[in-house]
């Protein structure tokens, strides 16, 4: 390759260029018109240098990864959180100390016209959030409000919402008796999905079809509580009777008798006359001298055990 060479007592001349001697500067006019310099070429006597191989389970310092010992952990740090509404806070309170946990920070408050306002105080994004709120009596304002808690931590980025509800409102309402009904379950069920919940926990469903009305998986869980009671209580299976407030909650009754080293079972028969009316006709089974559990998933009035008893 030829290239021009200016020496301070000669005008330009060709000189040959070879692999041993490069020009130490020289100009070449580029495509752009714009003029480089070129420099010459680092020599290597021991050929061109690799990348050095690391011994194995060794990294650079800047790629080291921190040890575990080295993270302090603190308990605000845990992704999962947990807000109570205002239904039943004390639950809430003590669900939180079970898991070690602090209960969310949250601002609920109702407007002089009745509606609710719900801001949350910590932020959950990428959190696993559970909402405690039982829909028990006011049920239509501990329903709405359960909602807008569940909008409000959708709108904050949450991971996941899962709605903890043991009492679930509106229940009982999961089929049409009569003409012209509404199957406000399944209602409710599309209010909770819609909302922004991932998953609903619930406790003791007036029926087990419930759980087909969401479109989100349900966790149901029943009887352990009451079972753990009764057992501290330390009472004899023979002396031990399970007794159904009607027919409809045979099922329910038979399974908890079986948790209950298999107890008898015995159901009421009765007549309803109207919502929260109702009349015993029969008693089917022994109970005279025993101790009877009457199970059911809900107390509105209590009217029932009392007929029943």
């Amino acid at each position: 390759m030829g290239s021009l060479v200016q020496t301070s007592n000669s005008p330009l001349i060709p000189r040959v260029r070879t692999s041993h001697r490069i020009l130490d500067e020289a100009r070449v006019q580029c495509r752009s018109g714009v003029r480089c310099r070129l420099v010459e070429p680092l020599k290597f006597e021991n050929g061109k240098p690799s990348t050095p191989a690391l011994p194995a389970g060794k990294d650079p310092s800047f790629l080291a990864r921190p040890q575990l010992g080295n993270i302090v952990s603190r308990k605000n740090d845990t992704r999962l959180r947990i807000f109570s509404g205002t239904a039943n806070p004390s639950l809430s309170q003590e669900i939180a100390c079970y898991m070690g946990l602090e209960l969310g920070k949250i601002n609920i408050k109702r407007f002089a016209d009745g509606e609710i306002y719900v801001q949350l105080q910590e932020s959950v994004r990428g959190c696993d959030v559970y909402l405690v709120q039982p829909t028990c009596p006011p049920a239509n304002e501990n329903l709405m409000e359960l909602l807008i808690m569940i909008d409000a931590c959708r709108r904050a980025s949450a991971k996941n919402i899962t709605a903890v509800i043991p009492y679930f409102g509106y229940a009982r309402a999961d089929r049409k008796t009569q003409g012209r009904e509404s199957i406000a379950a399944k209602l409710v069920a599309n209010l909770i999905t819609e909302a922004g919940a991932n998953r609903v926990l619930a406790c003791d469903l007036h029926s087990g079809q419930s759980m087909g009305y969401f479109d989100i998986p349900v966790d149901h869980i029943n009887q352990p509580v009451v079972l753990d009671y009764l057992a501290s209580k330390r009472v004899c299976s023979d002396d031990l009777v399970v007794v159904s407030p009607d027919v409809g909650g045979v099922a329910r009754a038979r399974a908890f008798a079986k948790k209950l080293s298999d107890a008898p079972l015995a159901i009421v028969d009765k007549r309803r006359h109207g919502h929260n009316v109702a009349e015993v006709m029969n008693l089917i089974g022994d109970v005279k001298g025993k101790v009877a559990v009457m199970v059911d998933d809900m107390i509105d009035t209590a009217g029932e055990f009392e007929e029943s008893s």
